[in-house]
């Protein structure tokens, strides 16, 4: 087995590095850069402005790492009058550390439904929510909370900037690498990669086994023709590792 990893950093070489203790051969390709986002200067004088008892909302290990050190680089800090949500259980864990506020998580639906369905969140009339993300996120969770009377405010905290690759040298090197097998953590990165890879090439692609994080992901990967999709149970490392280490256990089993 041969393992693509497209997991932009800070992720994703200590994935790699992860895959490789544990016999895989892997190849880095990380098809996006992660960087400051537009409106992160915006977020102490956003976060101080809050009204007491309001929610922030952070989206993803990223978002909190952007925004804690914009609070930091200011002399500010996380409010303690503020009640603070991520996305999954990893990622509220760091919050928690970062914030030294106690966090909330949708379990087990670790998902943007999952923070809808959370008892906080049914009735939002009045309410002041901050939601910290990337750019590009979904809209889902934002349309759903203004239907319930929040008023919603989004802080774009970093960008992903797609990476520059002369796409037909780098499928010789996917190739010659003998990769047959791509984990994506994002639909961005799913659909940059469909985009990158040659129409010619899209045959030699649908075949490589994906392993997606997330049903999102799953069920775009399907509409786009895929035909190996094996889906985490979560979206860190560590859940991709022991999807990788299942598979290949079966791979010897049937060989």
């Amino acid at each position: 087995m041969a393992v693509l990893i497209t997991r932009p950093q800070p992720n994703g070489e200590p994935l790699c590095k992860l895959l490789n203790q544990q016999g895989f051969a892997t190849l880095y390709t990380p098809l996006f850069n992660i960087e400051k986002g537009r409106e992160l200067n915006q977020l102490p004088t956003k976060l101080q402005n809050l009204p007491s008892g309001s929610l922030v909302f952070a989206v993803s290990k990223n978002a909190i790492s952007y925004a804690n050190q914009v609070l930091h680089n200011v002399g500010s800090h996380w409010r303690s009058d503020l009640h603070y949500f991520s996305v999954g259980r990893r990622s509220a864990e760091y919050f928690t550390a970062l914030s030294e506020q106690p966090v909330l998580y949708p379990y087990p639906n670790e998902t943007s439904e999952g923070l809808l369905g959370l008892p906080q969140m049914q009735d939002l009339n009045g309410k002041k929510i901050l939601v910290l993300r990337g750019n590009g996120g979904r809209e889902l969770f934002r349309r759903q909370a203004e239907t319930r009377g929040g008023n919603v405010e989004i802080i774009e905290c970093y960008q992903r900037i797609a990476k520059e690759y002369d796409n037909i040298e780098q499928i010789s090197v996917w190739k010659r690498a003998g990769i047959n097998t791509i984990v994506v953590t994002s639909n961005e990165i799913l659909r940059y990669l469909v985009e990158f890879v040659p129409k010619n090439d899209h045959n030699w692609l649908m075949q490589c086994h994906l392993i997606s994080i997330s049903r999102r992901i799953t069920q775009l990967a399907k509409a786009y023709g895929w035909l190996q999709i094996t889906q985490t149970a979560r979206a860190d490392n560590a859940s991709i590792l022991e999807t990788l280490l299942l598979l290949k256990k079966q791979s010897l089993k049937n060989n």
